[in-house]
């Protein structure tokens, strides 16, 4: 009898130690989850100067970004006649880039017209390696798919968000944008 209760016993407390091993890991992807969502809030967060810059200030700051990730002969070159250049330069791999910058209210989107746009100019114009088009706002999801088809980058708001933050240009320059991101618009600011 004695035995049969010892091993009941142990049983249980397995069973305990189970149900707390589990409790414990749906807690710590709770919390990883938690934490990912408020990096996302913070680094939007820090994008709120951007909001408030002209297209001319947005395309200098997107250089002064480059310039910091390492990038060389970086220029702004947008203006009017830019055929979707707004700033150019070679990552530090020695690879050519060419940025177009959208800096829309964070309400907007920019669609998959302007991406088709861009892509007809950034190699055969520009002589992209590299194409990156930066956007202030989300991107639809067909202009999210037509990018990953032609292996064109796209830094929505999110990811505009963390490069602002100091994380390198070169660590968005692989991402699949088809599946990552978002293409929800994100509420205006009103008073």
């Amino acid at each position: 009898m004695g035995t049969v209760l010892l091993v009941l016993a142990a049983a249980a407390a397995a069973i305990v130690v189970v149900r707390l091993v589990r409790a414990g890991r749906g807690e710590a992807r709770a919390e990883r989850a938690r934490l990912a969502r408020e990096a996302g809030r913070e680094a939007r967060r820090s994008l709120d100067a951007v909001w408030a810059m002209d297209d001319r200030r947005f395309e200098e700051y997107v250089a002064g970004l480059c310039r910091r990730d390492g990038c060389t002969d970086v220029r702004r070159v947008g203006g009017a006649g830019d055929l979707g250049a707004d700033v150019t330069g070679r990552l530090p791999d020695g690879r050519r880039f060419v940025v177009q910058c959208k800096r829309y209210a964070k309400h907007r989107t920019v669609g998959s017209r302007d991406i088709q746009t861009f892509n007809g100019t950034a190699r055969a114009e520009h002589g992209a390696d590299v194409p990156v088009f930066v956007a202030s706002c989300v991107f639809t999801k067909p202009a999210r798919d037509f990018a990953a088809r032609h292996r064109l980058c796209l830094i929505d708001v999110d990811l505009l968000g963390f490069w602002n933050s100091g994380t390198p240009l070169t660590s968005f320059l692989d991402l699949d944008i088809s599946r990552s991101g978002t293409n929800r618009r994100l509420r205006p600011d009103r008073d």
